[in-house]
């Protein structure tokens, strides 16, 4: 069943409810930004979501009722699912499309980013740039909905997406594949303008307040630090 009802936070073309629809849409390959399954909801349904989310690389909430009450007044049956206006890319199927074209890949990393125009404006920059994906982490990032859609002004259905189960992971995926992986650090050895930044490229930008994971910058190549001539500490991260 779509949701019809207006008055909801969510538009009919954002949410699917109910529990065969939501399963029949997975099944289908429908892409999802995120599914919420009520608490307390066992047995052979729960472990179907389960597997299906898993297979679809779809982040899976477990949520109180209310809080499914909240989103629809409509019988929700203990699921529904936010639509996902894009879809999603897997980071392995990136680099060979990138280099048959003959280009040298830029990648944007996005850690621990939760506001959503964040996310638009960081699509935004990046297109703009000639980046050839965005790698968000499953958990922990902000949503790829409306305001985001509209902050990036077209880009995010330019630029392709890739949502990861680990940053962690993914940073190691494109070592091993050639990719140089740089990170901005308040506390960076090295500036921005000292990098070679020529050849095939990560970038990871964090949230401007608590910054990139600590374990994930010792994994990198190179921490950096953009100088700075004014009082305030950073950038936008978008910027």
């Amino acid at each position: 069943m779509i949701n019809k009802n207006n008055r909801s936070p969510k538009t009919s073309t954002d949410l699917i409810y109910g529990r065969h629809p939501v399963v029949e849409a997975l099944e289908n390959g429908r892409t999802f930004e995120k599914v919420l399954l009520s608490t307390g909801l066992r047995g052979d349904f729960e472990k179907r979501v389960r597997f299906l989310c898993k297979e679809a690389n779809v982040p899976l909430q477990i949520v109180p009722k209310e809080k499914l009450n909240s989103i629809t007044k409509k019988l929700h049956q203990g699921i529904l699912a936010f639509v996902s206006p894009i879809p999603f890319y897997e980071l392995e199927d990136i680099l060979p499309m990138v280099y048959e074209k003959g280009q040298s890949p830029l990648i944007i990393l996005v850690d621990g980013v939760t506001d959503v125009r964040n996310i638009g404006a960081i699509a935004r920059s990046a297109e703009a740039s000639g980046a050839h994906a965005l790698v968000l982490a499953k958990k922990g990032s902000a949503q790829i909905n409306e305001e985001a859609m509209k902050t990036s002004a077209g880009a995010l259905n330019m630029l392709p997406v890739c949502r990861v189960n680990s940053l962690m992971h993914a940073v190691d995926f494109l070592q091993m594949n050639g990719i140089q992986t740089i990170a901005a650090d308040l506390s960076g050895e090295k500036m921005i303008y000292d990098l070679d930044l020529t050849g095939p490229l990560a970038v990871v930008m964090g949230d401007e307040h608590k910054g990139v994971n600590r374990m994930l910058l010792e994994k990198v190549d190179h921490p950096f630090k953009i100088p700075m001539r004014g009082e305030t500490d950073s950038f936008n991260v978008s910027v």
